[in-house]
């Protein structure tokens, strides 16, 4: 069984994948500063459910403080490094982008020097589909990425993959790195679009839409957690992979989807917002391929159980 770290542990997909890692027996250190993007309780909740499966060492670390992080590292040294920690959100992006910067490219830098100082095996780094731009209605395969975004937040995620290219052949550990597709399930993001939109339908409010001609390749946590833990035995040459569904939703068919659940649902449609990517897709075929990846849970499967955790847990 191997030491894993997880920075962002205590987020929406480190929470969960933290859980898997104790499940599957491995040593788990998780590392999160409990950034107030969202409501802390929610941050201290999500890690609770970490500790109902087992016991993990917790520091409440800022990945900006390098030498806080060096420590960690050298302490435990962990054999895997799982990089989620970041600030996650385009709408903010266009705002603070400075913030971005320090967060997503800087805090970056520092774990993947840390980790090849710590003389760390693996480094997992949570990208996103964000990279892509604007590129509509076609599968978006790994190479596509041309460093065309249309926000800040996606230009920090690009910025700090290559920053992990660089860090890797420094210090030749292996690099794997995640590009997710629009991820949801139990514990989503609140700020995302089906979590916001299930927590207002449950109170009987209207839902805004902005711009109805939008796609997204809509993947359940469990299938994204399942990818990321089919890489961690990965060895050799660093490499990129697109983590999910493979088929784009319409926001059409999304909210006939949600409209089974609720059917008095009431919606205001605005403009697309700046910054908003039209439509993503996943190619999903080299992390098929070379990761045995399969997404398993349909859109209808992974509402149904957002919806019944969100009856349980938003009210």
């Amino acid at each position: 069984m191997a030491k894993v770290c997880i920075t962002g542990g205590a987020g929406f997909i480190g929470s969960h994948l933290g859980k898997k890692l104790l499940e599957l027996g491995h040593e788990l250190i998780v590392i999160d500063n409990f950034h107030s993007y969202y409501s802390i309780s929610r941050k201290q909740r999500q890690l609770q459910q970490i500790k109902d499966v087992g016991f993990f060492h917790f520091y409440h670390t800022d990945i900006l403080q390098f030498d806080a992080l060096k420590q960690i590292f050298f302490e435990h040294q962990p054999d895997m490094v799982f990089h989620l920690a970041a600030l996650p959100g385009v709408q903010p992006s266009l705002i603070d982008p400075l913030a971005y910067i320090d967060y997503d490219v800087k805090g970056t830098v520092n774990v993947l020097r840390a980790a090849g100082e710590a003389g760390v095996q693996h480094v997992l780094f949570a990208s996103s589909s964000s990279v892509y731009g604007n590129q509509a209605f076609q599968p978006l395969k790994e190479e596509m990425a041309n460093g065309q975004v249309i926000s800040p937040y996606a230009a920090a995620k690009y910025s700090a993959e290559s920053f992990c290219h660089a860090y890797a052949h420094i210090y030749g550990y292996t690099m794997t790195i995640f590009r997710y597709f629009t991820v949801y399930g139990p514990w989503g993001r609140p700020d995302m679009a089906i979590s916001k939109f299930i927590r207002q339908l449950l109170r009987d409010e209207v839902i805004t839409v902005y711009g109805d001609h939008t796609a997204r390749d809509y993947t359940f946590i469990d299938d994204i957690v399942g990818g990321m833990i089919q890489a961690l035995e990965r060895k050799g040459e660093s490499n990129v992979f697109n983590l999910g569904a493979g088929q784009p939703v319409t926001m059409k068919q999304l909210l006939a989807e949600l409209r089974v659940h609720f059917p008095r649902m009431r919606i205001r449609y605005e403009l697309p917002r700046l910054g908003d990517v039209v439509a993503t897709w996943a190619d999903i075929t080299k992390a098929k391929e070379k990761l045995g990846y399969e997404p398993r849970v349909s859109l209808r499967e992974g509402l149904a159980k957002t919806v019944e955790w969100a009856k349980r847990y938003e009210n």
